[in-house]
């Protein structure tokens, strides 16, 4: 009688378990991984810019990278205008963008 009891309250937890466990797995898979992937993307993207290269600001704002330190670029813009940004404000290599679209028109 009590190994009926046991056995029916260990499924019982089973039941209750697993689908908890599912969804923290479609968690990990649809949420958390590709967020990591994004930033160690970002991460190398920054990474690889030097001065001159043209560059994209999450805000918009296009310019040419003509300084930069630990945590920051000096960005010139149009006019002459230099403007420091955060490097994690940085969205997009023009530079890099321009050349694959040109090796894709070729």
């Amino acid at each position: 009688m009590t190994t009926l009891l046991l056995q029916a309250g260990g499924n019982d937890i089973t039941r209750m378990v697993l689908p908890l466990v599912l969804i923290m797995v479609v968690f990990y898979f649809f949420m958390i991984r590709p967020q990591v992937k994004k930033a160690k993307d970002h991460k190398k993207l920054v990474e690889a810019l030097k001065i001159g290269d043209k560059i994209i600001t999450t805000a918009g704002i296009h310019g040419k990278i003509v300084g930069s330190n630990d945590t920051t670029f000096l960005i010139e813009v149009e006019g002459g205008t230099k403007i420091r940004f955060d490097k994690s404000a940085i969205s997009l290599d023009a530079t890099q963008a321009a050349t694959k679209a040109a090796a894709a028109k070729a």
